[in-house]
């Protein structure tokens, strides 16, 4: 069974792309490369049982099993240990990608205290977006009374577009909710 969101990128947000740009072959509309979930955590050089519930949690989350980031450099000011576990991530692509936007789009940002919509200067020049989430609790798979410590994450959205109007264009096609200005 294909991702509801894909069938709606295929149906609808394709065409529309390539009639408002005027691309000539379909293999150049821009479409989702992969999307990646980041949790960083500076606490655990202190107590290392927070990566355990981060893992935990991300699992849930993005329906795959995170990979362990480490630090690369020591920092002494900061009680830093190179190779030291301080945070987890997870890169989605395929199904699991459009499973994964589906939910954040429709489920978890709407669950966001005093929602707005998410920023649009958040692109970085080369058709990619990148969002911050300041607590993990919005996600419906995450039970309330297991969480420790209330984590924040990076997710950040690839695409293959060229330039970020194309990238806004192809996210707010797909239901990205935009702050209006």
């Amino acid at each position: 069974m294909k991702a509801r969101l894909k069938e709606h990128y295929i149906k609808t947000v394709a065409p529309a792309l390539k009639k408002e740009f005027g691309y000539a072959n379909v293999m150049a509309v821009p479409k989702l490369d992969k999307v990646t979930v980041n949790i960083g955590l500076g606490d655990a050089t202190q107590n290392p049982k927070l990566m355990d519930g981060a893992m935990a949690e991300l699992t849930a989350i993005a329906g795959q099993r995170p990979v362990v980031t480490k630090a690369k450099k020591s920092i002494a000011a900061f009680k830093l240990r190179e190779g030291m576990a301080i945070g987890c991530m997870v890169t989605l692509r395929g199904e699991r990608m459009y499973e994964f936007l589906d939910r954040l789009m429709s489920v978890a940002l709407p669950r966001v205290k005093d929602f707005r919509g998410v920023s649009a200067k958040s692109f970085d020049g080369r058709g990619n977006y990148t969002l911050g989430m300041k607590d993990q609790l919005i996600f419906p798979e995450i039970d309330y009374n297991k969480v420790e410590k209330v984590k924040g994450m990076n997710i950040c959205i690839t695409t293959t577009a060229k330039t970020d109007a194309e990238a806004m264009s192809l996210l707010k096609l797909l239901g990205m909710p935009f702050r209006k200005n």
